[in-house]
């Protein structure tokens, strides 16, 4: 392990989170909160002071592999989150420690929990900071460092072990381009959401932090009431869209760029993605039929709800708890499924879907042809038996920390319902659950030591548990070169 790598690339992407910090300092003065500016401001300066010394000083040795890639990753996402706590905690906003760090990880992870009872009581500029967790979180903080800092050889290696799904590659030769094209269709299509929701009538301030909460598919609203508030079909339905379109695979608005039609069209996983929310939305519009006697109103809250969980962003307009249980069931099931790979969306990816449904596949063709050769394809190409492995031995580690948080959480005494929807909301970093935690609930009753197992679920699932898991790992700290 190269440690002093690790600790140079940590201390400068930490140098450029304490930038960060000032962005909501300069919505809190604008508002004329300057207790909450000077909260922000600290945390900006104690962050640089403590990491300007490695960020600036080169280490001799600059060698990097996938292993120190992944130490890199797991670092930053335990201390970024953590700090992105300072804020809250220091301004007395959220006054418990346990309780800001867990708001913090919600954010950053983009999943959407909160343990606020009163979220319009919080200052704007503390608002517009969750909502701004969840849009440096959505693409990944390191994916950001990577497309603003001085470029690095060793991008990709970052790049792979921080974006969500079973495959991530460059969309151009070099590693650092690829998070700048990356970054760059990101920014706009939150523009474009921006003035969509503002042209709908939103004020300026809660479309910003809508559409952050969107293009991250983390959910976090400015309202109590959430997008019910504003009761508009168009903002309904401009979110809607725009949570289904961050939860595509970000290299298809490449392909798309580059007129490379053919390869967006042939894509698997786009076809199971739109396909699996039309089917979903159907079932639970007429599931939800004898509630609303409207078939324009069931469809416009199916709609919605579909594609917020499935994209994982976590955003209601309606409390589905009071829908029927089959409804329910189908919502819970979306969560597992999650968004496309190389999305901003959680979930278990629908590419990792596919992928287990074709090998289930072969394997029964096997069993009754056992002299016949069956392969794992999609998009026309062969899939590797690593590829295929991976996949198995992730659903494996993804079982065992569902049930192992479910029982760490039963000791809370909440309901069955509560505890697994709570812990599936978490690992597939979603937001809402069902029961104690549904989208007019929140997590504030639970134990510190339930919280505390939910935030690491959230970071498991934000990170797809390898590089969390691989800190703990003895030989990875044994050599250093």
């Amino acid at each position: 392990m190269n440690k002093s790598i690790v600790i140079h690339y940590v201390s400068r992407v930490l140098w450029m989170g304490a930038a960060l910090f000032l962005i909501p300092a300069a919505v809190s003065l604008y508002y004329g909160e300057y207790d909450s500016a000077l909260t922000f401001v600290i945390t900006a300066l104690c962050v640089a002071i403590v990491s300007t010394p490695a960020a600036v000083i080169k280490p001799k040795n600059k060698q990097m592999f996938a292993r120190e890639g992944l130490v890199i990753v797991a670092f930053m996402w335990v201390i970024y989150p953590i700090l992105g706590a300072l804020p809250f905690w220091i301004s007395g906003e959220i006054p418990h420690f346990v309780d800001a760090v867990f708001e913090s990880i919600s954010g950053f992870t983009t999943t959407g929990s909160t343990i606020l009872t009163d979220i319009e009581s919080l200052s704007r500029g503390m608002l517009f900071w969750r909502s701004f967790t969840h849009w440096v979180g959505g693409m990944g903080v390191l994916v950001l460092a990577i497309a603003i800092l001085p470029s690095s050889n060793d991008a990709l290696y970052l790049m792979r072990a921080e974006c969500p799904g079973p495959q991530v590659g460059k969309i151009v030769p070099k590693g650092k381009n690829s998070a700048v094209y990356m970054y760059l269709i990101y920014t706009v299509l939150t523009a474009v959401l921006i003035i969509l929701l503002f042209a709908g009538g939103m004020p300026l301030f809660d479309s910003v932090c809508h559409a952050m909460g969107a293009a991250g598919t983390g959910g976090y609203s400015i309202k109590n009431q959430g997008i019910a508030y504003y009761d508009s079909a168009y903002i309904d339905g401009v979110l809607t869209v725009g949570m289904m379109a961050f939860g595509v695979n970000f290299s298809l608005y490449y392909f798309i760029l580059a007129r490379r039609f053919k390869e967006v069209w042939k894509n698997t996983e786009l076809k199971a993605y739109l396909g699996i929310l039309a089917v979903a939305t159907l079932l639970i519009s007429a599931n939800i039929f004898p509630i609303y006697k409207s078939v324009g109103k069931c469809f416009r809250y199916a709609v919605f709800q579909v594609s917020s969980i499935m994209t994982s962003t976590g955003y209601s307009t309606a409390d589905y708890n009071n829908w029927p249980a089959f409804s329910q069931t189908a919502i819970i099931t979306l969560m597992y499924i999650g968004a496309c790979g190389g999305s901003t969306g959680g979930g278990f990816k629908v590419s990792r879907v596919i992928v287990l449904f074709k090998s289930a596949v072969k394997s029964i063709k096997k069993t009754l042809h056992p002299k016949s050769v069956s392969i794992v394809t999609s998009d026309e190409k062969t899939l590797d038996t690593e590829t295929v492995h991976g996949v198995h031995t992730y659903l494996i580690i993804y079982i065992l920390l569902i049930f192992g948080s479910l029982l760490i959480i039963s000791l809370n005494g909440a309901d069955f319902a509560t505890n697994f929807s709570a812990v599936t909301t978490c690992i597939n970093n979603i937001g809402p659950g069902i029961s104690k935690v549904g989208p007019v609930d929140n997590f504030s009753f639970f134990s510190d030591l339930s919280k505390i197992t939910l935030s690491v679920d959230m970071l498991l699932g934000r990170l797809e548990c390898l590089p969390i898991v691989i800190l703990f790992s003895p030989s990875i700290w044994r050599k250093n070169f």
